[in-house]
C-alpha cells in the first residue's frame, strides 16, 4: 500500500467507530440549527492571489511542525497576517489533527474554513458542517468516479463549498466531469509525498476559464505567489512553512504583502 492507501484505510476504520458513537441522524439534527455560513469560494474571488493558510500539526514526510501554541493562536495570527481563508487538517493518525481543531478555529476567527481530510463517505460531510467547516476537500486520487460525483453533489446540497483536488491530467478530467467550480492542483504526489511545484504550471492550461484554481504544496515565498498570480492562479494553500515559522503573523504578512496597519 502507498501512503494514500494507508491513510484512506485508517480513515475508513475510524469512520465506522465515529458513526457508532454518533449516528448520522444525530448530526442531521444538529445541522438544522446551524445559522452562519461563510462562503469559502467567495473569499478567493478577490483580485490578486489569495492565501489559504493551513493549520497542520504534522505530516508523514516532515514529522511534527510546531510544538506548543494553540489553534487559536495560529489561526488568529493567520487572520491578522492577511489570509482570506483557513484550511484545518483534521486527520489524526498521520497528521495529528482532529475535529476539535476545526471547532476551535471556528470559534476563534471570522475567516471561512476548509476541512482538509480524506473524505470518503457522506457521514464526513455532515460532521464537517456540524463542526463548523464552510468547505470540504475531495481528493480525486482517493475516490472512485461515482463516489466523487456523489460526495460532490451531497456537499453542495449541505451548502458546503467543495475544493476538488487533482495531481495529473486524468484526475483533472475527473474533476471537470463533476463540474467542480474549485479545483486544487496539488504539487505533492500523495502516493509517496514527493513535491514538484511545476505540476501547477503543467496542469493550469487545461483548466477551463471561470474555475477557481488553488495551488497546493511547495510554495513559501511572496515571489512564488506573484508568479502564480501572473499565470492566473486564484489562491495558494500554504501550511508547513507557516506552521514552522517562529512568528506566524509576520510570515503570513510576508506572503500576502499585508502591512500591520492594513488589518
Amino acid at each position: 500500500m502507498n501512503v494514500l492507501d494507508r491513510i484512506v484505510d485508517s480513515t475508513r476504520h475510524d469512520l465506522e467507530q465515529r458513526r457508532r458513537e454518533r449516528p448520522q441522524a444525530e448530526l442531521e439534527r444538529e445541522l438544522a440549527a446551524r445559522t452562519e455560513d461563510r462562503p469559502f469560494s467567495e473569499a478567493l474571488a478577490r483580485p490578486g492571489i489569495s492565501l489559504i493558510a493551513e493549520h497542520k500539526r504534522r505530516s508523514p514526510s516532515a514529522g511534527p511542525l510546531r510544538e506548543g501554541g494553540s489553534v487559536t493562536d495560529v489561526v488568529c495570527a493567520y487572520e491578522r497576517g492577511g489570509a482570506v481563508a483557513l484550511s484545518v487538517l483534521t486527520e489524526h493518525h498521520h497528521f495529528g489533527g482532529s475535529l476539535d481543531d476545526l471547532r476551535e478555529a471556528r470559534r476563534a476567527t471570522r475567516l471561512p474554513i476548509l476541512r482538509k481530510d480524506f473524505v470518503v463517505d457522506p457521514y464526513q460531510l455532515y460532521e464537517s458542517a456540524v463542526a463548523g467547516a464552510d468547505a470540504v476537500l475531495l481528493i480525486v486520487a482517493a475516490l472512485a468516479p461515482q463516489d466523487l460525483a456523489r460526495l460532490h453533489r451531497e456537499a453542495l446540497d449541505l451548502d458546503l463549498d467543495v475544493l476538488v483536488e487533482v495531481h495529473d491530467e486524468a484526475q483533472l478530467q475527473a474533476a471537470l466531469e463533476v463540474d467542480a467550480e474549485m479545483i486544487g492542483i496539488n504539487n505533492r504526489d500523495l502516493s509517496d509525498f514527493s513535491v514538484d511545484v511545476e505540476r501547477t504550471y503543467e496542469l493550469l492550461s487545461d483548466v477551463p476559464t471561470g474555475k477557481v484554481v488553488v495551488s497546493e504544496s511547495g510554495f513559501s515565498t511572496r515571489e512564488q505567489l506573484e508568479d502564480l498570480d501572473r499565470i492566473g492562479v486564484d489562491a495558494v494553500l500554504i501550511g508547513e512553512s507557516l506552521m514552522r515559522s517562529p512568528d506566524v503573523e509576520a510570515a503570513c504578512r510576508a506572503l500576502t504583502g499585508a502591512a500591520a496597519s492594513d488589518l
